[in-house]
């Protein structure tokens, strides 16, 4: 018994092939994979004793969350899209910019 010979590659195939060994893919919740890194980090320098540094750097990851779910489609958005686009872009761009509010309007310790 002779085996059958093998498929010739197309190049949409070959095109495929080539572009899947260049890029890693992405996680599909990258968008609040990315999110809660921030959070665990502007909350690590909140540990650290940067009380203001962190609580901006929080807010710009809330604001970061309410740009990617105005620009993501719901499919992308992933666990970011909660409600409509409109009710949570604007609940984190709130958040987001009283977050950001408070943390510059606290009076440093004396």
């Amino acid at each position: 018994m002779s085996e059958p010979p093998a498929a010739r590659p197309t190049p949409e195939t070959a095109r495929h092939a080539q572009r899947s060994r260049r890029s890693l893919p992405l996680p599909r919740e990258w968008p609040i994979t990315l999110i809660l890194l921030g959070v665990v980090v502007s909350l690590l320098v909140v540990a650290l004793n940067h009380f203001r540094r962190g609580t901006v750097l929080l807010a710009l990851v809330v604001l970061l969350a309410a740009a990617l779910r105005l620009v993501l489609p719901a499919r992308e958005a992933g666990l970011l899209a909660v409600r409509s686009r409109v009710i949570d872009v604007l609940t984190l761009g709130g958040i987001g910019a009283a977050l950001l509010f408070f943390a510059l309007i606290v009076p440093p310790p004396s």
